[in-house]
C-alpha cells in the first residue's frame, strides 16, 4: 500500500530551533541606568550604556581611572559618578541594572534587590545573577551586531567578531543611516507592502556593491523608480533551486538570495528544514508532498500552486530535493511559466561531497 501524499499546504515547517537566550536590543535613550562598582569592568559596562543613551548612575566608594575618564567625556549619555556604594533604593526608575563585585553574597543582593525593583539585571561574570547578558557587538550604529554563546565560550564569541569586524565594511553605518532617512520617503511612495520589500532588496544589493561610497539621494529616487517599473511589468516570477545532495552548506550564493527575496517556499518532502532556515522569516511555507517518489498528481499539483501564486504577483522559490539539475516534472512547470508569461529561474544545485586536497 502506498504512502499517503501530502497535499500543499497540509503541514508547516519548523523554522526556529531552541535559543540558549532571546537577543533582544534595547531602546535606552534617555533612561536611566545604573551600574555599581568601580573597577575597569564596571568602566566598560558604564560606556556601553552610555553609548546606547542610557543616562548612567555609577556607584562606587574609589571609582578607577577609566571611570573617572568617562564620567568627564562620556560617549552620549551621561555618566554620574556618585562616590559611595550602591542602596536598593538607587535601583527604582532604572530601565538596566549593571553590577561587578567581587564576592558572591554582594552580587546575591544586589541581582535580588533589582528584581525586588522590577530591574532587568547584570552582574559581571556571574550568569546565575544575570536577567540578560551583553555578548560580543560589532558596531555599524545603527547596524549593530550581538553574539553570544550565553557564556559557555566568550573567548569564541570574541573570534568571532573578530572576523566580522574584517568582513562588515565600515561603509554600512552610512547605508543604514541613509535607511532610516528614506523609510518616510519610502512609506510614502505608494508602494505595495510587496513592492516595499522589494525596494529595500534592491536597495541593499546596491549597499553591497558600494559599501565606501556615500549614500546619495538621487539613489532612494532611482530605487523607487525602478521598483514601481518591475511592478508595472507584474513582479510575480518562479525560482526552481536545486538541493543538490542536500547539505545545506552546499547552498550557493544564487541560492540563498533567491530564498532571501521570495514571498513564498514551496518544498519537497525530502528538503533538509536547516535549507529553509534560509528564507527570510515573514515568508510562507508550503509542504508540496513527496514529490521525488509521490504520485504524478502531487507534481503537478506543485507545479499549478507554483504558477497560480506567480500569477497573483507573489515571487516563488520552489526547493526541489535530490538531482543538482532541474530536470522532469519541474520541466513542465517552466513551459508552463513561460508560456504564461511568468519570468521563471533556475538555480541548479551542487552534487557529491566537498573534495578536500592534498
Amino acid at each position: 500500500m502506498s504512502a499517503p501524499v501530502r497535499r500543499p499546504g497540509q503541514a508547516g515547517l519548523s523554522r526556529m530551533a531552541a535559543l540558549a537566550r532571546l537577543p533582544v536590543f534595547l531602546a535606552l535613550e534617555g533612561k536611566r541606568a545604573v551600574v555599581a562598582g568601580d573597577g575597569p569592568q564596571a568602566a566598560w559596562k558604564a560606556e556601553l550604556l552610555s553609548a546606547s543613551g542610557a543616562d548612567v548612575d555609577v556607584f562606587g566608594e574609589r571609582p578607577c581611572e577609566e571611570l573617572r575618564a568617562l564620567a568627564a567625556q562620556p560617549p552620549r549619555g551621561a555618566i554620574a559618578l556618585r562616590y559611595r556604594g550602591w542602596r536598593p533604593g538607587d535601583l527604582h526608575g532604572a530601565a538596566v541594572a549593571v553590577g561587578g563585585f567581587d564576592g558572591e553574597e554582594q552580587a546575591r543582593r544586589f541581582a535580588r534587590a533589582a528584581r525586588t525593583a522590577g530591574v532587568p539585571v547584570n552582574v559581571i561574570d556571574r550568569p546565575a545573577h544575570c536577567d540578560f547578558a551583553f555578548g560580543a557587538i560589532v558596531n555599524r550604529s545603527p547596524l549593530v551586531i550581538g553574539i553570544s554563546t550565553d557564556g559557555a565560550a566568550p573567548v569564541f564569541a570574541q573570534a568571532i567578531r573578530a572576523r566580522l569586524e574584517t568582513m562588515i565594511p565600515r561603509g554600512f553605518a552610512r547605508w543604514a543611516k541613509a535607511a532610516r532617512r528614506w523609510r518616510p520617503t519610502v512609506q510614502r511612495s505608494g508602494l505595495s507592502s510587496a513592492a516595499r520589500l522589494r525596494f529595500w532588496q534592491a536597495f541593499v544589493r546596491f549597499a553591497l556593491a558600494h559599501p565606501e561610497r556615500d549614500p546619495m539621494s538621487s539613489d532612494v529616487g532611482a530605487l523607487l523608480s525602478a521598483t514601481q517599473a518591475g511592478d508595472a511589468a507584474g513582479s510575480g516570477r518562479v525560482t526552481l533551486i536545486g538541493t543538490g545532495a542536500g547539505d545545506p552548506e552546499l547552498l550557493t550564493l544564487r541560492a540563498v538570495r533567491a530564498l532571501q527575496a521570495s514571498d513564498v517556499i514551496l518544498a519537497d518532502d525530502l528538503v533538509a528544514p536547516d535549507i529553509i532556515d534560509f528564507a527570510r522569516r515573514e515568508a510562507r511555507n508550503m509542504l508540496v508532498g513527496d514529490t521525488t517518489h509521490g504520485s504524478s498528481r502531487a507534481k503537478d499539483d506543485a507545479g499549478a500552486l507554483a504558477i497560480a501564486l506567480a500569477q497573483a504577483g507573489k515571487r516563488v522559490a520552489w526547493l526541489r530535493s535530490g538531482a543538482p539539475v532541474i530536470r522532469g516534472p519541474a520541466e513542465e512547470t517552466i513551459a508552463a511559466c513561460r508560456t504564461a508569461g511568468i519570468a521563471v529561474e533556475i538555480v541548479p544545485g551542487v552534487s557529491g561531497e566537498a573534495q578536500i586536497a592534498g
